[in-house]
């Protein structure tokens, strides 16, 4: 059988010191696109992705960008090496879907850096106008869980939202504080098996992003944009952008609304897709697509090992 490949950006969350490290130390590919970053920011990205430490990792301003040129770095080192596979989709988990857009085409590593540099400044000045915070829920059902969102919102006065539809099972609530603490409980009571406030100070994909949504729209709409060689499945509607409008409407949205990942992959499977190769630090989203669909091959690809099981596959080290 044929495999229809999808190329899948992970976003934050992703981070982790070190990572590129080995990519850039084995590939020229990989060490000039590092080197272009932090020409084009103007300080030192790299060492903060291969040495930290992890709180200045952990900052969002830099996280989203660490993670987006780790993931292109990964990416040319894959076509430094000969690898051609052409996907028939792209897609990215929030942040990552600005690395999606430059394997489709759609922007250049250069404009995709500048604008997920702002759009990670801008978010964390969101989250210091408005307080808030993140929290996993692990098995409760989805409708159940956006009522639970909606009751805490009416009841508290304040907002909180499904952030994240990830994984059957595996969904992220956001919002302000008070509200989010609230659904917290709810779902404990509904019987979820775990809730867990994430380690992040912000409230993506939330209404507490709109404070930031004039800024950001003048740093979109001066960003050119081409329209995509290879579809891109878009977060907000898991369908493919087909237009340079629809993504710039995209960028925008995207960051008040849910991340609809599950229909994206949902998507992509009844499409045909068989296998999702992730390109970027970690395997969030090789775990996802097995969960979401159990015929999905997920191959995580963000370490030498992984540029080499995929250009050498006959190697039996792999």
């Amino acid at each position: 059988m044929t495999e229809t490949t999808a190329f899948v950006f992970p976003g934050q969350g992703s981070q982790v010191v070190g990572m590129g490290q080995d990519l850039a130390q084995t590939y020229p590919a990989a060490r000039d696109t590092f080197a272009e970053a932090d020409d084009l920011l103007g300080f030192p990205l790299s060492a903060i992705c291969f040495e930290g430490p992890e709180e200045t990792l952990n900052d969002t301003i830099n996280t989203q960008p660490a993670i987006f040129v780790t993931s292109i770095a990964t990416l040319r080192a894959l076509q430094s090496e000969g690898w051609s596979v052409a996907p028939v989709f792209t897609a990215g988990h929030s942040l990552g879907e600005y690395s999606a857009l430059v394997a489709a085409g759609a922007l250049t590593f250069a404009d995709g850096l500048r604008l997920v540099r702002e759009r990670g400044r801008l978010m964390k000045e969101a989250g210091e106008r408005g307080p808030g915070g993140m929290a996993a829920v692990i098995r409760l059902d989805a409708e159940a869980l956006d009522d639970i969102c909606r009751r805490a919102s009416r009841e508290t006065g304040k907002v909180v939202q499904v952030a994240n539809y990830n994984s059957p099972g595996q969904l992220v609530i956001s919002g302000d504080n008070e509200a989010l603490e609230a659904a917290m409980q709810m779902a404990k009571k509904a019987g979820a098996r775990r809730v867990v406030r994430l380690a992040v100070s912000i409230a993506a994909h939330s209404p507490l992003m709109a404070v930031i949504a004039d800024e950001f729209r003048q740093a979109v709409e001066a960003t050119p944009i081409q329209p995509p060689q290879t579809p891109v499945v878009a977060n907000i509607t898991a369908r493919p952008m087909d237009s340079v409008d629809d993504i710039r409407q995209e960028m925008m949205a995207q960051l008040t609304s849910s991340v609809r990942w599950t229909e994206s992959v949902e998507h992509m499977v009844a499409q045909g897709v068989t296998r999702f190769v992730e390109i970027g630090p970690k395997e969030v989203l090789t775990g996802l697509a097995r969960r979401i669909d159990k015929s999905a091959q997920g191959v995580a690809c963000g370490t030498v090992d992984g540029v080499r099981a995929l250009t050498n596959p006959g190697d039996s080290h792999f």
